[in-house]
């Protein structure tokens, strides 16, 4: 059902365009395996860590949640060495030096550490101090900036290194879990404002990968709502200007000073929905905590917080990521909003599994099209990569990287998963880097140095108008 904010007013149709802050066309890469760490992508530092492989992730030691079980005596030692070392400033050089503008962060809800509940959930903790760093280093080269809420609290998909807990037990769509990520989204709406080190993040996004049957999840669609308005309430209150409508929010004088008090009288705003207040409220000690950790005691409580800054994207997966019957998030647009996609065909369902079949259905993509004629839009694929299911020649995939390239392009832009993978024996070499890497596959030559370049500009005219026996894409 679509929700509006008493006072606002919403431009009737959503345009395809680049928001303010966000790069005209996308050339990015995922920070995958960062701070969310899925063992596949580095199985010897895995193991080395004291970690353990197995068919089916929930059944050993794979996962971060399982790995602080484990080990709740080291883990945050090892997880601080494995996040000073998996993404440095040679890497922030080597992307900058490869063209790339934008980075996806795939973070776990266990970054705002309170939001953890310790009498039965295990993760990882010091994690915000490495994201601060990088982005730190980001903003430096230049580079823009996705915070992408990847792994949920309750988890949102089963059996997934992902979601940062490998299990069948589905908890995400609950009142207590939306509670959870709405506070989540509070506290770096609220970082992405006003802590220097946020100062290239242009987007959060809402979820990752939800379950794609709409009817098992439930009350989801009042959830991008409230994400929404929880982004939208935290940047009124700092005096951000949210372009396309004319909510307007008056801040106390006596709080002009001292952001989180400003929150608090925000909180109680009646033009907000009792999920959005109960959430703003929740983030304020969460805030003063973080304040004090990191030093943002002053930018928080102690100095004019009122600023100009661009609004934030609000980001959600696209309305064609699920089926039977599943909400819109464009009908809950407030400000600038931009849709992701992601397209593997590795795991099948999108083509026949053959190079020609492959470039038939990438060459016809309408993905783009079919989210912009339901509101969706602007779309950028924030996955996908060179895996296939066949053993693909280095020539195929020269092709295999353009043809995607130059679909992916047609939209906002494109996200490659991942910027790196491990190099190991237990790799084969480069055999996982060869497909999942991007500055590997940079150094192999099937991607460009200039990532809007292409080998063939002509790659897909002769696959144009043809027709597959593989699932449309």
């Amino acid at each position: 059902m679509r929700h509006i904010l008493a006072g606002l007013v919403l431009s009737s149709t959503l345009v395809a365009r680049a928001w303010a802050g966000q790069p005209t066309q996308i050339y990015g890469v995922n920070l995958g395996s960062w701070l969310v760490l899925e063992p596949w992508m580095l199985p010897q530092e895995w193991l080395d860590m004291g970690g353990q492989s197995c068919a089916v992730c929930s059944t050993c030691i794979a996962s971060e949640s399982s790995f602080a079980k484990a080990y709740p005596d080291t883990v945050d030692t090892k997880f601080a060495q494995h996040w000073d070392t998996w993404f440095t400033q040679d890497d922030v050089n080597a992307l900058k030096a490869a063209g790339i503008n934008t980075v996806r962060i795939p973070l776990g809800y266990w970054i705002v550490e309170a939001l953890v509940d310790r009498s039965h959930e295990s993760y990882p903790r010091g994690g915000l101090d490495y994201l601060r760093r990088g982005l730190g280093w980001l903003q430096d080269a230049g580079i823009q900036a996705i915070l992408d809420h990847h792994a949920l609290p309750g988890v949102q998909t089963a059996g997934q290194m992902f979601t940062g807990n490998c299990t069948t037990d589905v908890q995400f769509y609950t009142p207590y879990n939306y509670h959870r990520a709405l506070v989540w989204t509070a506290v770096m709406t609220t970082l992405s404002h006003l802590d220097p080190n946020f100062g290239s993040v242009f987007a959060i996004e809402a979820i990752n990968e939800p379950i794609m049957n709409a009817t098992l999840t439930p009350n989801y669609g009042t959830f991008q709502k409230n994400f929404v308005e929880v982004m939208r309430a935290v940047e009124l209150t700092i005096g951000i200007f949210v372009p396309s409508s004319s909510l307007s929010l008056s801040v106390p004088a006596s709080v002009s000073n001292n952001f989180t008090a400003a929150l608090s009288a925000t909180s109680s705003a009646s033009i907000f929905s009792t999920e959005v207040q109960a959430a703003l409220l929740d983030a304020i000690p969460i805030l003063l905590e973080i304040g004090v950790a990191c030093g943002l005691e002053t930018i928080f409580e102690a100095s004019p917080f009122r600023q100009s800054r661009d609004s934030l994207v609000a980001n959600f997966m696209d309305v064609n990521w699920q089926y039977d019957n599943p909400s819109n998030p464009a009908d809950v647009a407030i400000g600038p909003q931009a849709y992701d996609n992601h397209l593997y065909y590795s795991f099948g369902g999108v083509a026949a599994a053959d190079p020609k079949s492959y470039m038939i259905s990438i060459c016809n993509l309408t993905r783009i099209q079919t989210d912009a004629a339901v509101g969706d839009s602007p779309l950028w694929f924030g996955e996908w990569g060179l895996p296939t299911q066949f053993n693909a020649t280095d020539a195929f995939l020269y092709q295999w990287a353009d043809a995607q390239k130059l679909a992916y392009s047609k939209g906002a832009g494109w996200i490659y998963w991942n910027f790196k993978t491990e190099i190991s024996s237990l790799t084969n070499g480069n055999a996982l880097a060869r497909q999942w890497s991007y500055l590997e596959g940079l150094k192999l030559g099937f991607f460009t140095q200039d990532p809007a370049a292409l080998h063939d500009p002509n790659v897909c005219v002769p696959y144009m108008n043809s027709t597959t026996n593989g699932t449309s894409s």
